[in-house]
């Protein structure tokens, strides 16, 4: 839920991704992470297990300033994909205001995709959090791997969603994921908050000031 301090004149926004195990939720953030300038970015904090896969979250605070004043930090966090550790998804989901879904584009990988759409489905429920609402969007990454499901059948399967391919590890779509998503985060805000008309805050001063810190690689 997006935290609004007037003393502070602070706007806190939460963005999680989410996915089966192994499917490029690290990647991302840390991508993300080498493209943001030093000034802007926060440590990223990775706790792992022995295999190096992400056993609880990664964060990362990104923090700028608006004309008007205000601070706009935006946390990103993962959440690990293994079956396991559903309990902590679902404490990570808490309070989210946003959600990248990455999920795998080898055919082998659908039923880990579904499984975890429906895992993360029910964990907004169960945080409280409207499923419909929530701004959402689909990364289908590992493009560069055998065996891939076509773009057509993914646009087929999931309907009106944004949906972007990715390879993750070279940084393709992962800042055209970052940047729907971001959209998608506004629209909602302001639908909520009057952003526009409250804080001053047009979406393309949201975008223009988080993008204006990332650099392509």
């Amino acid at each position: 839920m997006v935290q609004i301090n007037m003393t502070e004149r602070e706007i806190a926004v939460k963005v999680v991704y989410y996915g089966p195990a192994m499917s490029g939720k690290t990647t991302n953030l840390q991508k993300l992470h080498e493209m943001i300038s030093g000034d802007a970015r926060g440590k990223m904090v990775t706790l792992d297990t022995a295999d190096d896969r992400t056993m609880y979250f990664d964060f990362l605070p990104i923090e700028f300033g608006t004309n008007n004043g205000f601070s706009i930090k935006i946390k990103l966090f993962t959440v690990p994909g293994q079956v396991m550790h559903r309990s902590t998804r679902k404490i990570v989901l808490a309070g989210a205001d946003a959600v990248a879904f990455v999920a795998d584009s080898q055919r082998s990988a659908a039923g880990a995709n579904a499984y975890s759409w429906r895992d993360m489905e029910a964990n907004l429920k169960s945080n409280g959090i409207d499923f419909e609402r929530i701004p959402k969007v689909i990364q289908f990454n590992k493009r560069d791997l055998p065996d891939i499901k076509p773009l057509h059948e993914i646009k087929d399967s999931w309907g009106e969603l944004p949906t972007f391919p990715a390879i993750a590890p070279r940084g393709e779509g992962v800042l055209e994921t970052f940047r729907e998503l971001l959209s998608g985060l506004y629209r909602a805000i302001d639908s909520k908050h009057a952003f526009a008309t409250n804080f001053g805050i047009s979406e393309q001063d949201f975008l223009k000031g988080v993008f204006a810190n990332i650099q392509k690689p």
